[in-house]
């Protein structure tokens, strides 16, 4: 083989090679992006993920969006088949109506009364009975705690009867402290899981902080209150929050244990209304289907005060849920 013909050999042969690699290169750099280093953070990874944030996103807030748009139509936008999400125009009567006719300032300040006290209550009882759990050997203990967790497992339905007629016999029908005085008690509404929350949270903090509080002279008061709550902050949050927003949206016991009392959760006050004002008209009248869209707008102003709370308590919300969970020595 001649030299010239030798070198042309070897420049094909270059060529090829420098083909090769960058073919690998662009191989390996479509790879990177579809599937990325770790499989967790290529392209496909995060389609897929998005994916299924956005239809698990659509699901939940296809509820609300249908409130929102139905809520803002007249009756012609109701009655005609080709409006479906937009309506031709908002329509602030339907809010008016249901704000003037439930005097909602009142309305809703006796809502946040109803769910406020009691959850205040049922926060500073659990926190008390959390940590006696948590921190003293009690007689029968274990016992208590069983009785405790099935008084949360039995249905409420079971106990109803016998319920209503002690509250009777008290004289807690038609007020407050039909919520409040169980509360108290730790009794309240689901408040074996909040007491499960402060005991299990109280179990991560390290006994040698309270040890050193004893011997600094502190008392066991001494040592809960200024030791163990301060701490505790999280779940403080985190029941109060759980506590005050079941306790908002419940109809069932209020409708029962409020029965005949001006005090009564909006979302049952609001419930109370359309029923009353439904009630008055025959089926398939055009009043009825005009009050779908009132009822809708009185369901957005008893869901607007929770999502103002949520809007503004969101990041310790996120930050006590996420710090709930560090356990101690």
């Amino acid at each position: 083989m001649t030299p010239f013909k030798k070198q042309r050999a070897f420049f094909k042969f270059m060529k090829e090679k420098l083909k090769n690699k960058e073919y690998n290169q662009v191989k390996s750099r479509i790879k990177s992006l579809m599937f990325g280093s770790k499989m967790t953070n290529g392209l496909l990874f995060k389609l897929l993920i998005y994916t299924l944030l956005i239809s698990l996103g659509y699901v939940y807030l296809y509820p609300v969006l249908y409130m929102v748009t139905n809520s803002f139509m007249s009756m012609s936008d109701i009655i005609n088949v080709a409006v479906r999400w937009i309506p031709t125009n908002l329509n602030w009567e339907n809010y008016r109506i249901v704000w003037q006719d439930l005097n909602y300032p009142q309305a809703l300040l006796d809502a946040l009364i109803l769910a406020g006290v009691p959850a205040i209550s049922a926060t500073i009882s659990s926190a008390f009975i959390g940590y006696g759990f948590a921190r003293y050997d009690l007689p029968f203990k274990k016992t208590l705690m069983t009785l405790m967790i099935m008084a949360f497992i039995i249905p409420p339905q079971i106990t109803m009867l016998p319920t209503f007629r002690m509250y009777a016999n008290y004289e807690l029908l038609g007020s407050i402290r039909a919520f409040v005085y169980p509360a108290i008690l730790g009794q309240g509404l689901n408040g074996p899981i909040y007491i499960l929350l402060f005991y299990s949270f109280f179990k991560t903090i390290p006994k040698s902080l309270e040890e050193s509080a004893q011997l600094d002279g502190a008392g066991p008061l001494k040592i809960f209150t200024r030791v163990a709550i301060p701490l505790a902050v999280p779940s403080i949050i985190i029941v109060f929050l759980f506590s005050f927003v079941w306790y908002y949206n419940e109809t069932y016991l209020a409708g029962l244990f409020l029965r005949g009392s001006d005090m009564m959760t909006l979302p049952l006050r609001v419930e109370q209304y359309i029923n009353e004002f439904t009630a008055i008209y025959p089926e398939g009248s055009r009043a009825r289907e005009l009050m779908q869209a009132v009822s809708l707008a009185g369901n957005i102003l008893s869901l607007l005060p929770l999502l103002v709370l949520y809007f503004f308590t969101q990041k310790h919300f996120v930050e006590s849920i996420d710090r709930t969970g560090i356990t101690g020595e």
